[in-house]
């Protein structure tokens, strides 16, 4: 059990052990959801940077083609030679700082305008500049060495999506074209910048977002040009002095960029570490994604400064913990020391000990008053103990007095019930007697009748009345079964017994003639399907009382006039076999708010009739034999009483 020093401890450093380490995390978390959205914001910015850098480069090579298509030297070089022309176009393009330059007449221009959209647009007299991909053989024949320069091995690289190529020979080219429009000349004018290994390019996008002049120009982050998901030109480095051309992107990246075209803010893993990373992906002119454009900044550093911090946090607010609990609990130790004398004092008290008191000589502040008051409590207990216990012993007295008066009160409720029984047998045997006093009338007659004629043939052969005096013997052995049938019903209960096993089907069959007057007198007419049932542990005459008083009060249940279906057969109940009796009439049945009662001593449905012992009778006889009687409704309408009585067991000595 928790003690009082523990509650109060628990409920008074609560605030400091679980409000303000919760506030402590929700703080950390809200500053470390802040501090990552702020990285997030700042890869977002540079990388709006780059890409507009990116769409400088296209609009001013598309600007310097259209100012060298309109000039006045252009239009001189195209009236001269093819070698005059090529010393132009290479003075031109070193100036431009371009890879290709080249001049198409409208008719070649014409051939290849389906192929490349942006020499459809200079055809059509619109400057265009756009990012295009060309083949090895493409580079070949609009520059010399350019198809080395785009050439890049593929380097194996961790988490990238898995391919068997091994270079990478296509370009990505700033491809630009501008419409020529002078006399005698109509063309195009094209010309362009190949990025693949254009470390110039990505060096002046990494200077543009990361130069960082309070470190006196050290460069704090990377950029990437991807040609699909390879780096054709980056300063990411896989060693000190070398750069990570022919890496590839990962493939959770790739996915996102190139094949979903989302722009990625998140972290990544570029290369060998993970960086705070934006990836925006690059069209052509055709508009298909053909390749990124990264910016990023390592993640490491900005972790163990957020690290340091978190540190730093837990470590001020476990210094603050150190100092405030001692103080804390200096002052509550007035408070702690007589809750637990009083704690101590209850305690000893429970063992059994009521002299036991506080005595408290402290401060007479509130928990004084409660120490002192909880002594006078504690004198009333002691004084009312003993006044209790003086009550109990008088008590148990009494108790002892009256379970004596209960105990011959329920011996006399013993023999009054035994006394019951023996009512109950004695009124069957009331009705069964007028019945057997009627059938003992016909015998009687049919002997006097015949009698008679004994008489009057006394002096003749006896071959003529051998009918009559046949038919003198049956009736008087009729008369003969019916008196040995009443008087085996009627033996007392104190001379039955239940160590004899008997047949069922005889017992049904007997108390069939008994209540044959009455079914007879009423009209009742009894269907029988009864079965040769193994033998059962009972008394006979119990079992007929139980029989007779189910038939008597099916027929008066049917006001004397219905039929009444009498069923016997084997029958199984919690795996116990035994044996079932049904007994089923046609009448009105059993009301439904009664039927829960029928069993119960006195409880009867005939007014002035019965004593209402029948059925509680019947109910006491089945169980003492281990047996089970039930009353429900037919579904087809009338009542159904049901007796299981368990099976006997046979002795294997005695078979």
């Amino acid at each position: 059990m928790t003690s009082v020093r523990s509650r109060l401890l628990i409920l008074a450093l609560a605030p400091f052990m679980l409000l303000l380490p919760f506030l402590l995390v929700v703080g950390m978390t809200r500053w470390t959801s802040d501090y990552d959205a702020l990285l997030i914001a700042k890869v977002e910015s540079d990388l709006r940077i780059a890409q507009q850098y990116l769409s400088r480069i296209l609009a001013g090579t598309s600007d310097d083609l259209s100012g060298v298509a309109e000039s006045g030297a252009f239009a001189d070089v195209l009236d001269r030679d093819e070698a005059q022309q090529a010393a132009f176009f290479a003075t031109k393009r070193d100036a431009l700082a371009l890879d290709f330059l080249y001049y198409l007449p409208e008719g070649q221009a014409k051939e290849i305008a389906e192929n490349w959209p942006v020499i459809a647009a200079g055809l059509s007299g619109t400057p265009a500049s756009e990012i295009d991909i060309f083949d090895a053989a493409k580079l070949s024949s609009i520059g010399a060495g350019l198809e080395d320069r785009a050439r890049i091995d593929l380097i194996e690289t961790e988490a990238a999506v898995p391919t068997d190529r091994t270079i990478e020979d296509r370009g990505m080219v700033v491809h630009a074209a501008s419409p020529v429009r002078m006399a005698g000349h109509k063309g195009v004018l094209v010309g362009g910048v190949l990025l693949n290994r254009n470390l110039d390019f990505i060096d002046t996008i990494n200077a543009l977002v990361y130069l960082n002049a309070v470190t006196g120009g050290e460069l704090q982050g990377t950029a990437t040009l991807f040609l699909d998901d390879v780096r054709v030109s980056t300063n990411v480095r896989l060693f000190e002095d070398v750069r990570a051309l022919g890496t590839r992107v990962s493939a959770v990246v790739r996915g996102a960029v190139l094949d979903e075209g989302r722009t990625w803010l998140d972290r990544a893993f570029v290369v060998n570490d993970w960086y705070i990373s934006g990836y925006l992906p690059l069209s052509d002119s055709f508009g298909s994604r053909v390749g990124m454009l990264y910016v990023g900044f390592l993640e490491a550093p900005f972790t163990v400064a957020k690290r340091e911090a978190v540190l730093w946090m837990i470590g001020a607010f476990a210094f603050v913990m150190i100092l405030s609990v001692p103080v804390f609990l200096w002052v509550a130790r007035s408070v702690f020391s007589p809750l637990e004398r009083m704690t101590q004092t209850m305690r000893t008290v429970g063992r059994g000990n009521l002299s036991a008191r506080n005595r408290h000589e402290g401060p007479r502040d509130e928990i004084g008053q409660v120490a002192d008051h909880l002594d006078s409590l504690l004198d009333q207990v002691q004084e009312r103990d003993q006044r209790l216990r003086s009550w109990a012993d008088e008590l148990n007295q009494r108790v002892d007095q009256r379970r004596a008066e209960l105990r011959q009160a329920h011996d006399k409720l013993e023999e009054t019930y035994r006394q019951l029984v023996m009512s109950e047998k004695l009124a069957s045997i009331g009705e069964i007697t007028a019945g057997v006093a009627h059938e003992i009338n016909n015998p009687v007659a049919v002997i006097q009748g015949n009698v008679d004629v004994i008489r009057e043939t006394l002096q003749q052969e006896t071959d003529g009345i051998r009918t009559e005096l046949t038919l003198i013997d049956q009736q008087v052995t009729r008369i003969q079964s019916i008196v040995g049938k009443l008087l085996k019903f009627a033996r007392p209960v104190e001379f039955s017994g239940y160590d004899e096993t008997i047949a069922l089907l005889p017992v049904v069959e007997d108390c069939l003639v008994l209540v044959d007057h009455v079914l007879k007198k009423g009209r009742v007419e009894v269907v029988k399907d009864l079965a040769d049932v193994s033998l059962i542990r009972a008394d006979v005459g119990e079992m007929q009382q139980v029989i007779v008083n189910l038939v008597v009060n099916a027929a008066q249940a049917m006001e004397g006039d219905g039929l009444i279906e009498l069923s016997l057969g084997p029958g199984e109940r919690q795996g116990q076999r035994g044996v079932v009796l049904s007994v089923r009439d046609h009448g009105p049945g059993i009301r439904e708010d009664v039927l829960a009662s029928v069993f119960d001593p006195f409880f009867t449905t005939k007014q002035a009739e019965g004593t209402g012992l029948g059925l509680s009778i019947s109910q006491a006889l089945v169980q003492r034999v281990g047996g089970l009687i039930i009353a429900e409704n037919h579904p087809g309408g009338g009542a159904v009483f049901k007796i299981w009585l368990p099976e006997a067991e046979v002795d294997p000595l005695a078979a």
